[in-house]
This record gives structure tokens, C-alpha cells and sequence, in this order.
């Protein structure tokens, strides 16, 4: 019991609930669609049933460009704005991004929309981590797990409110523009200042050489690629099973979008109670326990996915799958920024973010592809093992290198 934090209490402040509010909206943003998917590709004529899972696939990965290229840019807007503004003025982009697509009259526009909603969803990802670790530079990892809990309790409560929505008959449009008037909630809390209490923002603006050198430190520091190359496969892992479960709920099990919508809502569950459990109990210096034995876990249970011939157990496997997935993302973040404590912690987030991200698209994108190659989603299931144990393997190899750094 010892790498427990049952003693020390959280206490969480305006920007921490504008924080939650905004992973709320980015995740009901991110998998509206995918939820959707089955009934908007009919609509838009790019059929899943009839070879469009590559086409599917590709509107993630369409929006990774965007993200990539807003977490490039977002450390020298922050630096010349403040956090606080460039994150509030992203998550209202993004919202605008997402009202665009209900209204989406051919994949085309929808294809443009989530492009635009991706470039805020890229600051939204590069400067959410920092913004909360400057609050609470104490205890990041618990802070952290804590505040992305609500990326998973987004995509739980999206997953079953469109769902039921969609099996009452509701058009997909009606349900992904509700969804928009989350980002604009968010957007509010951030950018309408409080008198009562400030954002601990640094106190003159940074100039863009500062922030470019932070960069060039961190790029030429040889152990932070590999923190590089585990976002990458949590990012892939993860998005993989959020993107992809109800559209394979829906083909290969029952097809009626509440059905993808548990699916997926079980899923989120699991990474909801997993990241809101460790925030309150793990210690900062047993991250890499945690990372390193869930990784493990989750190759196990993901490896029965494509076996599975009952709705029911997949249901459970995907509830264990998220308690399992839930610590990778924002863990991996701290842990990296305990192993390499010379550098600037913004931008190391936002670098690692880089790799996450672009995990997530390419991954994404590759289910799809191999589910058409293969006839058969099912198949491309087994990129998600493949991912957990390359993450565990990186994690296992710093965790011996540390220990051999430590003895000498």
C-alpha cells in the first residue's frame, strides 16, 4: 500500500473545473462521429457495408494533420497570449468545427469541417496537460489522471445519449450539432476572466526564440524519444478501440447504433473509473509501475477481442480493456517529465502530444484499411494487443535503464 496517495487531499479550483469542462467537449466532439458513423456514411454515400472503412478511418486521420500542426504552433501562441486565452479561443474553434459537420451536406465538407474542428482540437491537446500541471506542479500525476478522466466521462456520456438518440429515429445532424454547444460552454469559462481568481500565467510574454530553444533542448535530449514512441502506441491503442467498437458492434454483433453506443460507453466506463482511481490513489514515483503491468493487462484482453462471439462479454472485455487503458496517456506524460526534469514542461507536453495524436490518425486509419483488405474488422483488432505490448516493452526498457542508472 505504500505507492498510495490516501492521505493528501485534492483541491481543485475554477481553472480545474474549466479544464474538466473542456476534455468534456473535446471528447463528445471526437467520438460523435465515430458513434454516428454507420448512419452518417449512409447518408453521405460512403457506406461502411460496401467498402468505406477506409473512407471512415480517413476522417481521423484528416483531422490529425491539423491537430499536428496546431500543437507545432500552439507553445509560441501560448507563450505570446498566455495559456489561458490560446486554449479558451481553441476549444471555441473547435466547436465551430463541430456545428459545421451536422450541417455537412457531402463527405467532402464533412471531411473539411473535422479538419478545422482538429486544428482547435491540436491546441486543445498540446496546452490542456501543461495548463493543468502549472496549477498543481506538486502532483501532476494524480492531477492529471484526474482532470483526463473527464475526456473519458465525455465520451460515456456522448456515446449513450447519441446512441439512444440515433435508435429513436433523431438524424445524426440534430445529434453532432448539440454536441458543438459543448465547446462553446467550455469556451466561456475559460475566456471570460474571473476577479476572484487568476491563472497563474508567466508574467511577461515569452519571446519565440525561448520557446524555440525549449524545443531544440528537448529534440536533442536522446531519452525522450522514447517517451516519444510510447505516446505514439497509446495514442493508436486507444483510439482504435474508441473510434472503432461501435462501427464493429454494429456489423459484426447487432446493427442498431445503441448497441455501438454501450459499446463504446463501456469502454469510456472503464478509462473513467481507471484515470478518476489512480488520481486519487498512485504515488508519483510508481507511474512506471502502473503504466508498465496495465499495458500488460490490456495485450491480454484485447487479444480475445476478435474471438469473442457473445455481445455480452465483449461488453465486459471492453469495460476491463478501459480500466486497463486509462492511466497510458496522461502518465506517460508525467512520467516523462520526472525522467527528464531539465526541460520545459510545456513543451515537453506538447511534443509528446505530437506523437499521441499522430498515433491515434495513423492507427485509426489502418483498422480501416485492413478491415476492407480482410473483408473482416475483426481482423484488424489485433492492432490494439500489438500497440499495449510495444508500450510496455518501451516502459519495461526505461524502467531497467533507470535501475542500472541508479546503481551506478
Amino acid at each position: 500500500m505504500g505507492g498510495l496517495n490516501q492521505s493528501r487531499k485534492m483541491t481543485f479550483g475554477r481553472y480545474d473545473y474549466a479544464a474538466f469542462t473542456s476534455f468534456f467537449a473535446y471528447a463528445a466532439g471526437s467520438v460523435v462521429v465515430p458513434v454516428a458513423l454507420v448512419s452518417l456514411a449512409r447518408d453521405l454515400g460512403f457506406s461502411l457495408e460496401q467498402g468505406g472503412m477506409t473512407a471512415g478511418g480517413a476522417l481521423h486521420f484528416g483531422r490529425t494533420i491539423p491537430m499536428i500542426a496546431a500543437m507545432l504552433l500552439c507553445g509560441f501562441a501560448a507563450g505570446r497570449w498566455g495559456k489561458r486565452k490560446t486554449f479558451g479561443a481553441s476549444v471555441a474553434l473547435m466547436g465551430i468545427g463541430i456545428l459545421i459537420c451536422a450541417l455537412a451536406p457531402v463527405y467532402g465538407v464533412l471531411f473539411l469541417a473535422l479538419m478545422l474542428a482538429g486544428f482547435g482540437e491540436g491546441v486543445i491537446e498540446g496546452l490542456a496537460t501543461p495548463f493543468v500541471q502549472d496549477l498543481h506542479p506538486d502532483e501532476s500525476g494524480r492531477y492529471l489522471n484526474f482532470t483526463h478522466s473527464f475526456w473519458s466521462v465525455g465520451v460515456l456520456v456522448t456515446v449513450l445519449a447519441s446512441g439512444g438518440l440515433l435508435s429513436l429515429g433523431i438524424s445524426w445532424r440534430w445529434v453532432v450539432g448539440a454536441t458543438a454547444a459543448a465547446g462553446f460552454v467550455a469556451a466561456a469559462l475559460l475566456l471570460i476572466e474571473s476577479t476572484k481568481s487568476k491563472y497563474p500565467e508567466h508574467p511577461e510574454p515569452i519571446h519565440w526564440t525561448t520557446v524555440w530553444g525549449h524545443t531544440v533542448k528537448i529534440l536533442r535530449t536522446r531519452g525522450f524519444w522514447l517517451f516519444f514512441a510510447a505516446m505514439f502506441v497509446a495514442g493508436g491503442g486507444e483510439f482504435c478501440l474508441t473510434f472503432w467498437c461501435a462501427s464493429f458492434i454494429q456489423l459484426n454483433f447487432l446493427d442498431a447504433a445503441w448497441a455501438g453506443g454501450v459499446g463504446t460507453a463501456c469502454f469510456a466506463g472503464g478509462m473513467a473509473l481507471g484515470r478518476t482511481g489512480w488520481g486519487y490513489l498512485i504515488d508519483q514515483r510508481h507511474l512506471k509501475h502502473l503504466i508498465f503491468w496495465s499495458a500488460l493487462a490490456g495485450t491480454l484482453m484485447t487479444l480475445l477481442f476478435p474471438l469473442v462471439s457473445n455481445l455480452w462479454m465483449l461488453f465486459g472485455l471492453l469495460f476491463l480493456a478501459g480500466v486497463a487503458t486509462a492511466p497510458f496517456w496522461p502518465s506517460v506524460q508525467s512520467y516523462c517529465a520526472d525522467r527528464l526534469p531539465e526541460t520545459d514542461t510545456t513543451m515537453l507536453f506538447i511534443l509528446l502530444s505530437c506523437a499521441g495524436v499522430p498515433g491515434c490518425g495513423a492507427f485509426t486509419w489502418l483498422m480501416g484499411y485492413i478491415g476492407d483488405r480482410t473483408g473482416n474488422l475483426g481482423t484488424a483488432f489485433y492492432l490494439v494487443p500489438a500497440c499495449y505490448l510495444t508500450l510496455a516493452a518501451l516502459i519495461g526498457y526505461d524502467w531497467w535503464r533507470s535501475a542500472r542508472q541508479a546503481k551506478a
